[in-house]
């Protein structure tokens, strides 16, 4: 058992049963108050986001999961197929990974974390950064250069981020699949 304030974004608390993903912890003390950690947590098992406070010395039960490395192989509608080190084949649904669905494309070489619990594999997570290819964006618009300018663009598995004004088609950006945001350009 840890108290709320030793709990960190990643680690998985059970809560009425169940398994629940730490995204966010934020201590805050208001006044006279008790002190209090308000955290945004994710459902495993149906994939429900919530946002709790918790005293900051509440005890909470911290389980650990299962985790294996595994790479993309396939889509076989409508399971998408990943493969450990051992070409064990993992199978799971379109529903469970509905983070990082946008981001697994055909030919990705990203080794990712699947999840077990009680023996199924509820959910994939990719590494905190990956890198893609700029699918199409439009051209960088002459003379609007003052400030961060972002413009969309679109990654070859259709989803479309911000991203800099000078970035191309063809370019490879670094993504942080946390915050589904673009980090920086990548030269390869």
């Amino acid at each position: 058992m840890k108290t709320a304030q030793e709990i960190r974004p990643g680690q998985v608390i059970m809560i009425d049963g169940s398994p629940w993903k730490v995204q966010k912890n934020d201590f805050h003390r208001a006044g006279r108050g008790s002190a209090v950690n308000k955290m945004k947590l994710k459902n495993l098992l149906n994939g429900v986001q919530t946002e709790t406070a918790f005293k900051s010395d509440d005890k909470l039960e911290q389980i650990v999961l299962e985790q294996k490395e595994v790479t993309y192989s396939y889509f076989a509608d409508p399971m998408y197929v990943f493969v450990d080190s051992e070409y064990e084949q993992i199978e799971i649904e379109k529903e469970d990974l509905e983070n990082v669905i946008d981001f697994i494309e055909d030919g990705m070489e990203d080794v990712c974390q699947a999840v077990f619990y009680d023996g199924k594999v509820i959910s994939i997570d990719l590494p905190k950064t990956i890198v893609r290819q700029i699918a199409y964006t439009e051209p960088a618009a002459r003379g609007d250069t003052t400030g961060k300018v972002m413009k969309i663009a679109r990654l070859n598995s259709g989803y479309e981020l911000k991203v800099s004004e000078f970035c191309e088609i063809g370019d490879f950006i670094e993504i942080d699949t946390i915050a589904c945001e673009y980090k920086s350009r990548v030269k390869r």
